[in-house]
């Protein structure tokens, strides 16, 4: 794996690690200089997002959602001359609360681009609309 690729799967994985371990702000961070294209209300940026999240994701005592977003099967195409790279992946989140045992609650899919700017790549956007699966959300999200 390219240096390139193994940057921009990481930030895919953390963005999983920080969302599960209830590092809103720090998910967030990450879509700094990004545009985020969600269901029903346009292009956001990471404020809007972080609002978003921060209304509607339930944390439980422990200080996370107790869920696992397992990101998989990312096709990576990266334009080494113009610092841009698009990532097509799939995503599966799982939870497990008092109330309710271990499951998938929610399946779909993330359109990324990224840029590399100084020699660091981040997110330039990411498409959040393609929710393709839903199970019982009540124990993660408000509303």
């Amino acid at each position: 794996m390219s240096n390139s690729a193994l940057q921009i799967s990481n930030l895919l994985y953390r963005y999983a690690e920080y969302l599960d371990s209830g590092q809103l702000i720090e998910a967030a961070e990450l879509f700094r200089h990004a545009r985020i294209k969600v269901q029903r209300q346009g292009l956001l940026d990471h404020n809007d997002l972080l609002g978003i999240w921060q209304q509607r994701i339930k944390r439980y005592p422990c200080g996370t959602p107790r869920t696992r977003h397992i990101i998989s099967n990312p096709i990576i195409d990266i334009d080494e001359t113009s610092g841009t790279a698009t990532v097509r992946s799939s995503y599966t989140v799982l939870q497990a609360t008092d109330t309710l045992p271990l499951q998938p609650i929610a399946a779909g899919r993330y359109l990324d681009e990224f840029e590399r700017v100084d020699g660091v790549w981040r997110f330039s956007f990411r498409d959040y609309s393609q929710l393709d699966m839903v199970g019982d959300m009540t124990g993660h999200l408000v509303g």
